[in-house]
């Protein structure tokens, strides 16, 4: 057997503690922030029936292609995938426990997300979303509350260079009809297309106008345009959506040729994108998928969505100069001996049952390099314990910031540290 250490798997990435303490910041931000608008937790597996996503997503995807993480399961043959976004496995999990009967939905998870790409600053093969759903609301308001809301986030966050790209999909019918336009278009330039744009042409032509490849780029722009198929009631939806965007000064672009990556989506679609963050550029994606409930094996019911990448947030944050903030601390332990060691627990346990936070020292040492450690803790207070202190019932509380210290017994121990804890 070899020695060799073992490394993570490529593309799935440690978050060591001093990183992780964004994360938990990040985390409650975004929690406050989703329960001001009503939505509520749900949580989902980590691993569905392939057959979900294939159904949802789209069969002539990218994701289900060459993306999805997929297994048999060696006991029993059934087919699984570790989950590559998030709405098919909520709208999965809607259905399967009838929480849509006659009570519209409003649900928020989070969690680690699976798909086999590349791996490059920005996206990786385990990669972190916070995902909204909105699930039995027909009209355009649901739609402008959700980038509302994002717009909100933003600002709370303090993110700058973030803008709001927008489309409409429109109904089947208009998507049917711009399909054989763009079919007929795109073969009328067929040596112009790329490997993959002549693999798309006839399964999934939408997909060709997300291309990033330069050399298509003057194509793809005269392609024919899904806008100028629209039926009334969904040129309607959109421009409403636009109304209330503009009502709450929510600048935005219309771009024709945002189609997102999974098939689910119809009417409304957008994106926040930033420049700062190189082709890894959007953070924040959602929009319409009505179609979806049913295409899942529910009752036709309208849904709306959205989903944003924690780590290229996270990114985008630090690029804006945001410091990791630390663990805070407010009382590190410090002892030795055998009765300031017994002391030292009781105590700790003491300042806990009030309410404070504390590093108990272990591992022994001198009193001089318990404080060294005391003082790298960042705590704001060191409680200093040897035996004649304990043989007394009292203990010596020293501010870490400057200050006298006090010797003071165990009962007054807490108001003490509070005292000087206070101050600050």
């Amino acid at each position: 057997m070899s020695n060799e250490t073992i490394q993570a798997v490529r593309g799935m990435n440690d978050i060591l503690p001093d990183e992780a303490a964004l994360w938990l910041w990040f985390e409650e931000v975004v929690r406050d922030w989703l329960h001001s608008y009503g939505y509520r937790n749900i949580r989902m597996p980590l691993v569905e029936p392939t057959a979900l996503f294939k159904r949802a997503i789209g069969e002539v995807t990218d994701i289900v292609e060459k993306e999805m993480y997929s297994f048999e399961d060696a006991m029993n043959g059934d087919h699984l995938t570790l989950r590559p976004e998030g709405t098919a496995s909520c709208v999965r999990a809607v259905l399967q426990h009838n929480l849509l009967y006659n009570a519209p939905q409003r649900l928020y998870y989070s969690g680690q997300m699976f798909r086999h790409e590349r791996p490059q600053k920005g996206r990786y093969r385990q990669f972190h979303q916070f995902g909204v759903e909105a699930l039995g609301f027909a009209g355009p308001d649901i739609d402008a509350e959700q980038i509302l809301m994002c717009a909100r986030l933003w600002k709370k966050l303090g993110l700058t260079d973030v803008t709001l790209q927008l489309n409409t999909l429109g109904d089947a019918a208009s998507r049917h009809a711009h399909r054989a336009k763009l079919i007929a278009y795109f073969e009328q330039h067929a040596e112009l297309l790329d490997a993959e744009a002549q693999r798309r042409l006839h399964s999934n032509p939408l997909r060709i106008l997300d291309s990033k490849n330069p050399a298509m780029q003057e194509l793809i722009a005269g392609a024919p345009k899904l806008m100028d198929e629209l039926e009334e009631d969904a040129l309607k939806h959109f421009e409403a959506v636009q109304a209330i965007l503009k009502r709450h000064d929510v600048p935005f672009e219309i771009n024709p040729r945002l189609v997102r990556g999974l098939d689910y989506y119809n009417r409304t679609v957008f994106e926040w994108v930033t420049t700062r963050l190189g082709a890894q550029g959007t953070i924040c994606a959602g929009g319409r998928y009505d179609g979806l409930v049913e295409q899942i094996g529910g009752k036709p019911a309208p849904a709306t969505g959205f989903a944003m990448g924690v780590e290229r947030l996270l990114a985008l944050l630090q690029d804006d100069g945001m410091a990791l903030p630390k663990a805070e601390v407010d009382v590190y332990v410090v002892h030795q001996g055998e009765l300031a060691c017994q002391l030292a627990s009781t105590v700790a346990e003491q300042l806990r049952d009030d309410g404070l936070r504390v590093v108990l020292h272990c591992g022994g040492g001198s009193f001089k390099s318990q404080m060294k450690k005391a003082d790298a803790s960042g705590a704001r207070v060191a409680v200093v314990i040897g035996d004649d202190e304990a043989l007394a019932n009292e203990v010596s509380v020293k501010p870490m910031q400057g200050g006298e210290q006090e010797r003071v017994s165990v009962q007054n121990l807490t108001s003490t540290v509070n005292k000087f804890i206070k101050r600050e």
